[in-house]
């Protein structure tokens, strides 16, 4: 399961060459459990989680273990007049995520449309876009203490959300591997399109009650004619604080 010097390259929207020591990719808790034993047993080697490999920029090698979580699943939990939770594992890729929920009849995430990386990063990084953010639909996460292995439940007030902030990336930073992830969306077809150009780009399509799946369309648009494919040019999307 642990694997020595691995490039990195295809695991970074950058496309950096870089390769790491030790490297794991873990598909289930059994098996990020089995590699956390050992990382424990080791001395002097730092730890990498790695995600979707797109809020990070490689400048040498990794020297020490990276853990690659692709930790897969979707459900929609439980429906209270028009609040939906839906929980996603971490390892899910956000944007598809995104996509699924507005199938599903989810809707509330349709602004964050195209945003890179995976469920699990969302809410360490209260990502935002167009006037949503996480902390806005967020209901609670699943976390694994790194060293204890204790199973942990976060909501919403215990993250200290704020502007691309959480305790994850304080107070808690490097204690906690981030587990599954639940959202509170709704069945409402309000929509938010005043943020930005969302409102022209409907307009050129002369759309003036649109649904969110249009919203999400018209976010993935903009999105597209602003950023370059990360697969054909290095990227790590928009990011700036």
């Amino acid at each position: 399961m642990i694997q020595k010097n691995v490039s990195l390259k295809p695991f970074n929207t950058f496309g950096v060459e870089a390769s790491t020591q030790f490297f794991a990719e873990v598909n289930s808790v059994s098996e990020l459990k089995t590699v956390l034993e050992w990382y424990r047993a080791q001395t002097d080697c730092p730890l990498l989680i790695l995600g979707g490999g797109s809020n990070l920029l490689f400048t040498k090698d990794w020297l020490g273990l990276t853990l690659k979580l692709n930790l897969r699943g979707k459900s929609v939990l439980k429906m209270e007049n028009e609040i939906i939770l839906v929980k996603a594992a971490a390892g899910e890729s956000w944007h598809d995520f995104v996509v699924w929920t507005l199938d599903q009849g989810c809707n509330g995430l349709e602004n964050l449309s195209l945003i890179p990386g995976n469920v699990g990063a969302s809410p360490m990084q209260n990502i935002g876009a167009y006037g949503i953010e996480i902390k806005d639909i967020f209901s609670e996460l699943e976390a694994l203490n790194i060293q204890t292995g204790e199973r942990k439940i976060f909501k919403k007030e215990a993250c200290d959300f704020g502007y691309r902030e959480s305790i994850f990336k304080h107070s808690e930073k490097g204690k906690w591997i981030i587990l599954t992830v639940t959202f509170a969306l709704h069945t409402s077809k309000s929509v938010k399109v005043d943020y930005g150009t969302i409102k022209s780009v409907l307009a050129a399509h002369k759309i003036t009650n649109p649904t969110p799946k249009q919203v999400s369309q018209a976010v993935t648009a903009i999105r597209e004619s602003k950023l370059p494919n990360p697969k054909l040019l290095g990227s790590a999307g928009s990011f700036f604080k």
